[in-house]
């Protein structure tokens, strides 16, 4: 069996004002039934700070938190799109949607269902 390489990975929002870097293997891929990510139907990979670089942005950020204000939700505030947020359990990763990696086709890689509506 071969072990996964780490590689990095481009991404942004829409109209390019968010830029970021990640490196990840992408061991799995993420869906959340919370009341938010039901809603923005992002498939995420979960990332450890150290392996994430904001490139591109700060500025253009804006940020929603509900319920616990733990997670910190991001969107760019010019086109709207969600490209990561900080994770409520464990807060220094971020899940990054992966339909804003640049090129990044998920196929093959294997999808869990967070069940993330019931937590208290």
């Amino acid at each position: 069996m071969s072990e996964r390489q780490l590689k990095k990975y481009a991404g942004s929002c829409h109209c390019g004002a968010v830029r970021f870097e990640i490196e990840t293997d992408f061991p799995e891929l993420t869906m959340c039934d919370c009341s938010i990510c039901r809603r923005k139907n992002a498939l995420m990979v979960k990332v450890h700070e150290s392996r994430f670089t904001l490139l591109a942005g700060a500025e253009s950020l804006t940020e929603y938190q509900f319920h616990t204000k733990t997670a910190r939700h991001f969107f760019c505030k010019t086109c709207g799109i969600y490209p990561f947020h900080r994770k409520r359990v464990t807060p220094d990763h971020f899940g990054i949607n992966v339909h804003c990696l640049d090129g990044f086709d998920p196929t093959g890689i294997p999808v869990r269902q967070a069940v993330g509506a019931n937590m208290a």
